[in-house]
């Protein structure tokens, strides 16, 4: 599918007076507007304060960096495209947006995307060289390198179509959202290893493979299923280094990985249902029941 993409970076560093900055937000609206947050009330405290960004020395060694990191303007459109085919071919309506890059200094989203606008803020994955990186603890910063900027938009266009009640806050809702979501970007990316898709490391995945039994048990004989508190919600779905009330080994955000072993094997049973289908359903308690997803011991 053909990709609109801009390079913002070297429009972005020639700015250099408030005058140069709002010549530049003229020349891109959609992106001022939805990505720099532009509004008559803001517009002279933006003008002012590009300038400053775009002449700091440490920006502008973070954003030789970044295009060290990513120099092929074509792999990234043909990769976009890729990604966009398959999206357009499960979701016929869909229509890729216009497509920038960026560099923010860590001070606006990774990525942005509404069906008007996509912006990659690269210098987020500028990986493990970069002289500067975003604050965030390393086991977070594994999924900031070049190689995780697909995986990261996939589950972020996931969000478009993926479904939930929003009265639904239990444990078992918070899994499955998440598994659909990673199942959808799984299917968008078919060569991306789940090690890549989670920010996993390759023996995390071995460790959480080999004992699925154990980890799904701990679920069940907890009781935590259908636990509604969101700290325990969190401990298990959410940002951790490792959860170890499983195991000291067992990574964070397990609950996702767990929710895609379901939708997965609820897909597996239930061929004749389409990704739409799978993404429209709301009711996480059915997609178990469904899957008869029950790890058993070897």
């Amino acid at each position: 599918m053909p990709v609109q993409l801009q390079r913002l970076e070297r429009a972005f560093f020639g700015i250099k007076t408030p005058a140069d900055a709002q010549r530049f937000m003229d020349a891109h609206p959609a992106f001022a507007r939805y990505y720099l947050q532009r509004q008559p009330a803001n517009e002279k405290e933006l003008a002012a304060g590009l300038p400053q960004l775009a002449t700091n020395a440490a920006l502008q060694q973070l954003g030789r960096e970044t295009a060290a990191a990513f120099p092929d303007s074509a792999a990234l459109r043909q990769d976009l495209g890729e990604m966009f085919r398959r999206v357009h071919h499960y979701f016929p309506d869909f229509h890729a947006p216009p497509a920038v890059t960026y560099v923010s200094g860590f001070l606006s989203k990774d990525i942005y995307v509404n069906d008007s606008l996509l912006v990659l803020s690269l210098d987020w994955f500028a990986g493990p060289k970069a002289s500067k990186r975003p604050d965030l603890p390393q086991y977070m910063l594994r999924r900031y390198t070049p190689a995780g900027l697909m995986p990261m938009l996939a589950q972020n266009v996931s969000s478009k179509y993926n479904r939930h009640e929003l009265t639904a806050n239990t444990m078992l809702d918070a899994m499955v959202h998440a598994g659909k979501s990673l199942y959808f970007a799984s299917l968008m990316l078919p060569c991306t290893p789940d090690s890549l898709l989670l920010g996993y490391t390759s023996r995390e995945m071995v460790g959480l493979e080999a004992n699925e039994p154990r980890v799904w048990g701990h679920f069940l004989e907890n009781n935590l299923l259908y636990s509604t508190t969101p700290f325990l919600v969190q401990k298990y779905v959410g940002e951790r280094p490792n959860v170890p009330e499983i195991d000291k080994t067992c990574p964070g955000r397990v609950g996702r990985w767990v929710g895609l072993q379901i939708v997965r094997k609820y897909v597996a049973s239930h061929p004749e249902v389409s990704l739409g289908r799978l993404m429209a359903e709301k009711n996480a308690q059915r997609l178990l029941n469904d899957s008869h997803y029950r790890p058993m011991k070897n």
